[in-house]
């Protein structure tokens, strides 16, 4: 019994302190389990089976876009790396090098890829050659690392998994159209699988990523009100294409250098959905990504017929396209309760010896612990009603959330307050100008998050400075 209640009580209430909350409900619904190299996770089964879903359901998206996947080598030349400026500038201080093999020192160092970008130009500038071997639609699955100096769980990891898409193309338009169709299948996804509202926008000059022409994002806001930059895209317009060398015969026979994209989504995208649906009981999961939607629970299982009816339960739900599991283990209800909801099952089938006489089940929903009372023939036309209700109250709270903290500012002393009282985003009028944006940072804490798609003009004056406005701008702390 002192063990149950442990671990009922083993999580620290959200309210009360967000960042232990977020570690508890990590290590408590077996996500992760830290290794012996500081800043990198081993993703438990819970944890690497939501990015399976992730991986399968995305990859499928990519390819109805025309992607198609390829692997590319662990490790890049020094000299590879270095033939892009803006970008080795970039990742510099995050690279980590391999100096050895065995005992032998390498004539060159080489760098564990912190991104692919270089080797994808590496690849281009030898396939292609004319304007018939456009476009290059490739993506990879993979990891990389980045030695960060302070880490957590999914957020940011010393090496974790992503894919990176990296695509070549004839004109400058086609990449552009490109760079935007694939930030939109990010957001689609987000919206419509986890169940997370998403911003849409470009980057700042000063926030693009290393070498980019311009970078778009996808901004999610956190519970606690932080921002979360959940999958990013860019426009290398053909910058690396001239550094590299990577040059087509058009079709009057002329040589062109190509335009290239790169875009990627990240395990970090598991702590979104961590933060933004999770609750004091432990994760709350979307039922689209969800890999076990239902867990049936036998009540009273050594009971005649009970187990035997959970299993047939589970059967029926499996072949009408449920991914659906029974808990019947020998641990007890209450145990199982606490156990499912700390894992975020989205649907919990209760059946005990009264229900079996009854010929009924009882059907709880994991986000609003409803619970409906169901004869077995309309089990499976009840869950399924349920899991698409749960998905869609999801995605309809979340977007509550969002559109509930964003706030606006036209001058700098309601900005500087509202950043320090109210979390979330803040949206407002700016000049562009890379001072403003680095004297708020440095004053407040907030970034410049992203220049949305859908502008609005909030006034004529920037925000910070005073001077005429050139467009309209989100702010916010973020992770």
């Amino acid at each position: 019994m002192a063990k149950e209640k442990k671990f009922v009580e083993a999580i620290t209430p959200m309210a009360e302190d967000f960042a232990q909350w977020y570690t508890d409900v990590v290590k408590k619904a077996e996500l992760v389990e830290y290794s012996s190299i500081k800043g990198c996770m081993i993703l438990r089964p819970n944890g690497y089976a939501i990015w399976e879903n992730v991986m399968h359901q995305l990859d499928a998206k990519f390819k109805e876009t025309g992607v198609e996947n390829v692997s590319m080598p662990l490790f890049i030349p020094e000299s590879l790396l270095q033939k892009e400026k803006d970008h080795v500038a970039g990742f510099a201080p995050e690279v980590a090098w391999v100096t050895h093999g065995g005992n032998e020192k390498l004539q060159e160092r080489l760098c564990v890829r912190p991104t692919s970008e270089t080797l994808f130009c590496d690849l281009y500038k030898n396939i292609v050659q004319s304007h018939r071997d456009l476009p290059k639609l490739y993506n990879q699955w993979c990891s990389v690392v980045r030695w960060e100096k302070t880490t957590r769980p999914f957020l940011r990891t010393t090496e974790f998994l992503w894919q990176e898409g990296h695509t070549a193309h004839a004109t400058a338009e086609e990449a552009e159209e490109r760079t935007v169709l694939m930030l939109n299948v990010y957001a689609d996804f987000c919206e419509n699988v986890l169940a997370i509202p998403v911003i849409r926008g470009r980057k700042t000059d000063k926030e693009k990523f290393a070498g980019a022409h311009s970078t778009y994002t996808i901004e999610a806001l956190m519970h606690d009100g932080k921002a979360l930059q959940s999958g990013t895209s860019h426009n290398f317009g053909d910058g690396f294409a001239r550094a590299f060398g990577i040059q087509y015969s058009d079709k009057e026979n002329k040589l062109q250098y190509v335009h290239q994209t790169s875009w990627g989504l990240s395990t970090r995208i598991i702590g979104a959905i961590i933060m933004v649906h999770g609750d004091d009981s432990g994760l709350v999961l979307p039922p689209r990504i969800a890999p076990t939607q239902i867990m049936v629970i036998p009540i009273a299982q050594h009971k005649e017929g009970v187990t035997e009816k959970a299993l047939e339960l589970k059967e029926t739900l499996i072949k009408a396209g449920f991914k659906t599991k029974v808990d019947d283990t020998d641990k007890s209800p209450g145990w199982k309760f606490s156990e499912q909801e700390m894992r975020g099952i989205p649907l919990r089938i209760e059946i005990g010896p009264k229900d079996l006489e009854a010929g009924q089940a009882v059907l709880v929903r994991r986000d609003t612990r409803e619970k409906r009372v169901v004869p077995f023939e309309q089990v499976t036309a009840v869950a399924s009603a349920m899991l698409e209700q749960m998905q869609n109250d999801m995605l309809h709270r979340a977007k509550a959330h969002l559109e509930s903290h964003i706030y606006e500012a036209d001058d700098y002393e309601s900005f500087k307050e509202t950043v320090a009282t109210k979390p979330g985003f803040i949206k407002t009028m700016w000049c562009g100008d890379e001072a403003c944006e680095l004297k708020i940072k440095e004053e407040t804490g907030a970034t410049s998050r992203c220049m949305p798609f859908i502008q609005e003009h909030l006034g004529d004056t920037c925000v910070c400075c005073g001077r005429p406005a050139k467009v309209m701008i989100y702010w916010g702390k973020a992770y």
